[in-house]
């Protein structure tokens, strides 16, 4: 196998290989089959038995940016209006928090206004408030940007959430003896967003870290979050998500997903081949809380030339189900 040189997100040129054929709809066996592969000897990597048998349960904007997808503005604060308990300036403040990102970290208040299509002397007194805190401060005489104060946001969820403090050094081990990148997300509304990520420098040179958010529908962490969802919540998902096509491989139609999503949970695992993004191919399983339940997920991601399907299915998704059962103790 030939190792490819580090693709840049914003330059992958692989071919598309043939699209895979859906396979037809078919029940739900009570526990997904285990893969046997001899794992790769990794630190505190214990064996897993067969995967724990899961409960029987009873606008997308066009941008392909991940750091686009999901983005807030002040038309999501409508449906509050009149709603004597809510703060409407705290959601005011946590909409122009959530518009710096890596692409735009530095911003001027009529940008910020823009974005958010919040009013100029509404973004400035944001800005007057986080700048007193020490959330942010004036960058290049009129830009605004975030400061490193803002990361103790962060760290008091990561402290406080068990698995994405386990999370972290259970995928670095993975990352040292694999040398791939490994990732653990949640399903938050329509999108997935990482809590916890390692990243092999050699895959690719990608802009994916914690708190970044990915839409469901098109990503393999999220069909697994998707299809161990209860019937009526994955209704109402199908019924008001909007499905774009971010590649020509990219699943679009509601009810080839609803297929993809029973063969995901027959299968208890997810593989999406270069259906968000063209050259990214990305394996995903579920992590099963003592009591059966999913609420996060696992994955392995690489560059579709140097990761065959086999390879990804033969020899990395032993690792992720003995990883995703040790993780699944930190599930409440």
């Amino acid at each position: 196998m030939v190792t490819a040189p580090p693709l840049r997100r914003s330059a992958l040129r692989a071919p598309v290989p043939a699209t895979t054929r859906i396979s037809p709809l078919v029940p739900t066996p009570a526990a997904p089959r285990a893969v046997s592969a001899s794992p790769i000897a990794t630190p505190h990597l214990q064996p897993a038995a067969q995967s724990l048998a899961p409960p029987a349960l009873p606008h997308q904007p066009a941008d392909p940016d991940p750091h686009t997808i999901g983005a807030v503005t002040s038309a999501d604060l409508e449906p509050f209006a009149g709603d004597p308990n809510f703060m409407t300036s705290l959601a005011r403040g946590l909409l122009v928090i959530q518009a710096f990102t890596p692409q735009t970290p530095h911003m001027t208040i009529s940008q910020l206004a823009a974005k958010t299509n919040l009013s100029r002397a509404a973004v400035r007194r944001c800005l007057y408030t986080l700048s007193k805190l020490g959330f942010a401060g004036v960058e290049d005489g009129s830009r605004y940007a975030l400061r490193p104060r803002m990361m103790q946001l962060s760290n008091t969820y990561a402290a406080s959430n068990p698995l994405s403090k386990a999370a972290q050094p259970i995928l670095e081990r993975m990352s040292a003896a694999l040398r791939e990148s490994f990732s653990v997300a949640t399903l938050d509304g329509e999108d997935i967003v990482y809590i916890a990520r390692s990243s092999a420098s050699r895959v690719m040179s990608d802009d994916l870290h914690i708190g970044s958010r990915l839409p469901a529908y098109c990503t393999s962490m999220g069909r697994v979050l998707l299809a161990w969802l209860p019937p009526e919540q994955l209704e109402h998902y199908l019924t008001h998500v909007k499905l774009v096509s971010h590649t020509a491989r990219t699943v679009s139609s509601t009810e080839k997903l609803r297929i993809v999503l029973r063969n995901v949970r027959r299968q208890g695992y997810a593989l999406v081949d270069q259906e968000y993004e063209v050259g990214l191919r990305s394996l995903a399983v579920p992590i099963y809380s003592p009591t059966g339940r999913v609420t996060a997920t696992l994955n392995l991601s690489g560059s579709s030339p140097r990761m065959p399907v086999y390879e990804m299915q033969s020899r990395f998704l032993p690792h992720l189900r003995h990883a995703a059962t040790e993780l699944g103790a930190f599930l409440r």
